[in-house]
C-alpha cells in the first residue's frame, strides 16, 4: 500500500483518537509501526479487507526476509530436537557455525531495511514467534550468508512436510553454506 505523507499523518492522528476512545478491533500499533518503519506492505497482509483490492506486491526484500526467517525456524527447531551426541556431531562438522545454531538477525547499520522487515513480521504481525523478544540486530552484515544458506535449504524444503525435521546432515550442509566461496 502506497500512502502519501498527508495520508500517513491522518492515519496516525486517527489511530491516536481511536485508541483514546477505545474503539473497535483495528490494530493501531501495527498501523503506526508500518507507517513509521515504511513497511506499509504489512497493512495489505494483515488487513486485506480493510485496505481494498489495490494491493501491491511487497518489496522483494520482504520475500527474502520471510524465507530467511522460515529457514532459520527449521534450523533451530531441528537442532533443538537433536540429542547431545548429534548436536556435537553438527558442531564438529559445521565448525564454526554448528555450535550455536541460532538466528542472529540483520545488521542495523548495513541491513536496516531487512531488520525493519524482520521486526514488523515478528513483533507487530506475530509471525515467526520463535524469534519474539530477541534482539534482531546482528551487528554484522549477514544477508549474503543467509542467501547462500537459502540456496541449499530451497533444495531440501520440498521434502519437509508434516512433522519431518531437517536431518543432521542437512543442517550441516545449510550451515556450511554460510562460508564465502573462497573459504571452501
Amino acid at each position: 500500500m502506497k500512502l502519501s505523507n498527508p495520508e500517513k499523518l491522518i492515519i496516525l492522528m486517527l489511530s491516536e483518537i481511536y485508541d483514546k476512545l477505545g474503539l473497535g478491533d483495528i490494530d493501531t500499533k501495527l498501523l503506526r509501526s508500518a507507517i513509521y518503519s515504511e513497511n506499509t506492505w504489512a497493512l495489505d497482509w494483515e488487513m486485506p479487507g480493510v485496505v481494498g483490492s489495490d494491493q501491491e506486491a511487497p518489496p522483494p526484500l520482504v520475500r527474502d526476509v520471510v524465507n530467511y526467517l522460515d529457514m532459520w525456524s527449521f534450523l533451530e527447531e531441528a537442532h533443538a530436537s537433536f540429542d547431545a551426541p548429534t548436536r556435537e556431531h553438527v558442531a564438529r562438522e559445521a565448525e564454526p557455525f554448528g555450535r550455536h545454531v541460532r538466528f542472529s538477525g540483520f545488521d542495523g547499520n548495513n541491513e536496516s531495511e531487512a531488520l525493519s522487515i524482520a521486526r514488523i513480521l515478528v513483533d507487530d504481525m506475530g509471525r515467526f514467534s520463535r524469534f519474539k523478544g530477541r534482539d534482531l540486530d546482528s551487528h554484522a552484515p549477514l544477508i549474503s550468508s543467509y542467501a547462500r544458506m537459502l540456496g541449499v535449504f530451497e533444495e531440501i524444503r520440498p521434502t519437509l512436510s508434516g512433522a519431518r525435521h531437517l536431518l543432521p546432515e542437512e543442517v550441516i550442509a545449510i550451515l556450511l553454506a554460510k562460508r564465502t566461496q573462497s573459504l571452501k
